[in-house]
């Protein structure tokens, strides 16, 4: 058990909501996408009980509260293997409480890392089920690329890759509370929703300028007025020459569409002086 795992960042293209359930969550229709933003993870067995998280940012929690260790407890529950110490290491580059999937996609490697070494005969959809006892976007970052996903975000249905393209993703100097967002949807007064289908039709076409026209969050319909730079930082890749742009997940990070990498560099640089959080990514 060594090396390097990759945890990539999720981007939402798409992001609907469809209604409430009886359980408290909410019904969703996504489209989403992993891109090359990635934090390493690195998984090695220690003497003692139990799973210590190290990271590098000094305040994301070391034990128990850090979802990479919540997913090595549900991995060893579910499977019924015997627990064995682990130390955890995460080198952070997905920006924190962005909408990035950025905790998810930690706890997703753990559970690649320790299938690969304990039940290498495990399924993909047995392992995401693990993973989605742990979060909603789980089961997403288990597998990442392009899908659809459904319900509370753990259905999963395979795309056809996003085309050749480069994505700008912006992150502003604050974070958006997701229970404040959701406690603010009423699914009958949303104005706007995604063409999810049509957008699934563009990609099985290979047709990125009818993703590009779908692309489309609903969270942006209920953010609060304290949260409007989300909206300048659109208008700006859009200034900038981006084909589209979107807030992913429930923010703030805003992200622009780009067919060429200069195109994108530029706009990148650009929106560096303003902003601390700036990254050229292409689709995984």
């Amino acid at each position: 058990m060594s090396g390097v795992e990759y945890a990539y960042a999720k981007l939402n293209l798409a992001l609907d909501i469809l209604g409430k359930r009886e359980d408290g969550y909410h019904d969703l229709r996504m489209v989403m996408q992993s891109i090359g933003l990635a934090d390493e993870i690195t998984v090695s067995p220690r003497a003692g009980a139990g799973t210590e998280v190290g990271t590098d940012l000094p305040y994301l929690p070391k034990g128990d509260g850090n979802i990479a260790a919540k997913a090595a407890a549900q991995f060893f529950a579910a499977t019924g293997l015997p627990p064995v110490g682990l130390a955890i290491g995460i080198k952070k580059r997905i920006p924190v409480c962005a909408g990035m999937a950025g905790g998810s996609s930690d706890g997703a490697a753990v559970l690649r890392v320790l299938r690969r070494v304990y039940a290498p005969q495990l399924p993909d959809y047995d392992l995401e089920k693990i993973g989605a006892q742990v979060g909603s976007d789980v089961p997403f970052c288990v597998r990442g690329g392009t899908m659809l996903a459904e319900g509370r975000g753990e259905r999963l249905s395979v795309l056809p890759p996003l085309p050749p393209c480069w994505l700008v993703v912006c992150k502003p100097a604050f974070s958006i509370p997701t229970p404040e967002l959701f406690a603010k949807v009423q699914v009958k007064k949303l104005r706007c929703h995604p063409d999810v289908p049509g957008m699934v039709r563009a990609l099985e076409q290979k047709d990125l300028e009818g993703i590009a026209r779908r692309m489309y969050n609903v969270f942006e319909d209920v953010l609060p007025r304290k949260y409007q730079q989300v909206f300048e930082i659109k208008s700006t890749l859009l200034g900038l020459g981006a084909m589209a742009a979107s807030m992913t997940g429930s923010g703030p990070t805003v992200f622009g569409l780009f067919r060429e990498q200069d195109e994108a560099a530029s706009a990148a640089e650009s929106l560096a002086t303003q902003y601390p959080s700036v990254f050229l990514c292409r689709p995984v």
